[in-house]
Formats: structure tokens, sequence, C-alpha cells
């Protein structure tokens, strides 16, 4: 079984992601801006949720979890939690 760790961010609005993204991709760490603005309990940990399997997180998130490039960061990504931003950190 394909197992992946990933951190994520949470946030409301499509716009919000897009702007994280942004400060993102402009050298802000992935882990400070989960601290500051995620609405998911994993932010404490700077968005870390640790290791998975498929179908432990939402189809949508295992999409993405396990086809993304390891260390690129996608998103927005809708669930019924709001919009994501997601990076796989690792996988085997």
């Amino acid at each position: 079984m394909t197992l992946a760790t990933a951190r994520h961010i949470l946030v409301d609005t499509e716009e919000k992601c897009n702007e994280l993204k942004e400060q993102i991709a402009n050298g802000a760490d992935f882990a400070d801006v989960a601290k500051a603005n995620s609405n998911c309990p994993s932010s404490a940990n700077g968005g870390d949720l640790g290791q998975f399997g498929p179908g432990m997180m939402v189809p949508e998130f295992d999409k993405v979890v396990f086809s993304a490039d390891v260390g690129s960061v996608e998103g927005p990504v809708k669930t019924q939690f709001g919009y994501h931003l997601l990076e796989v950190t690792s996988r085997s």
C-alpha cells in the first residue's frame, strides 16, 4: 500500500486560498502560513496531517496527495470543509 505524508492549510474562500498560495510561492514558509491562517486543528503543527493511506482522507484529498509531485503546493482543493492548499511531504 502507498503511504503519504502531507500538510495542508484550510480556509473558507477560494480567494484566501489563492492569496496564501501566492505568499508561499513568493517564499513564505508553509508551516508559518498554516499556523497563522488555517482553520484546521493541524495548524498548530504547521498543517501537518501525518502519515495516511488511500481512503483515509476525503476523496478530493486522496486524488491530489497520491498523484501530485512531492514538495509541490497544490490547490485550491475544495472539500466539504472549505478550501485547502496541500503539500505532499513524502510518499512511499
